[in-house]
């Protein structure tokens, strides 16, 4: 599998090979690579503050782990769904329910989608239906949050979603197909885009 590095193209099956030959250094590529994906993943389940944290720890364990990865597979999903699981256990010892306002600023912070030079009011009302959605997605049940996050917010395909959730495909689509309806319900305005966007 390839990906993008910063304009250039990472052979992600070469540099795991590289790293389990002894090349721990070869890893660096793959945290570049998917750094900034794994922030939007880990602010958009609710780490937070803690998100560099979590990515931090998701990467470590992801390291831990890489006798364990299957050849073939697509190392993003694999090292979201650690990113996932790194979360949850983060809130958990937390032990508090992060707000509304500190996850969008998380959210943000990890990827920001407006340009400085946008137009202030654009960006206001950009921003107020951020909020709408993420206030709609916690409203959501666990499994319909995390596949609506994965599917559209973090712009993965089916496959991915399906690899990095570790759900087949069909459960992957109904559950998408169900929570999508229950966010129509929500948000009336809320229609997902071709290629992973949604806009309201």
């Amino acid at each position: 599998m390839r990906t993008r590095e910063g304009g250039r193209i990472v052979d992600e099956a070469a540099v795991i090979a590289r790293v389990r030959a002894g090349e721990p250094e070869a890893y660096a590529q793959l945290v570049r690579a998917h750094t900034g994906i794994a922030l939007r993943a880990a602010a958009a389940l609710g780490a937070g503050a803690d998100a560099e944290d979590v990515v931090q720890q998701a990467f470590v364990k992801a390291y831990c782990s890489l006798g364990r990865f299957r050849d073939g597979s697509a190392f993003k999903p694999w090292l979201l769904s650690i990113v996932a699981n790194e979360t949850r256990n983060t809130v958990r010892a937390a032990a508090r329910r992060r707000t509304l306002a500190g996850r969008e600023a998380a959210m943000v912070e990890a990827d920001p989608l407006i340009p400085e030079s946008a137009d202030p009011a654009a960006a206001a009302l950009e921003r107020e239906r951020r909020a709408a959605l993420q206030a709609a997605l916690d409203r959501l049940s666990e499994e319909h949050r995390l596949v609506v996050t994965y599917r559209y917010l973090l712009e993965m395909d089916e496959a991915e979603t399906a690899q990095a959730l570790g759900w087949p495909r069909g459960t992957v689509k109904s559950r998408l197909n169900r929570a999508l309806r229950k966010l129509g319900r929500l948000l009336p305005e809320f229609e997902p885009r071709e290629g992973g966007e949604t806009h309201g």
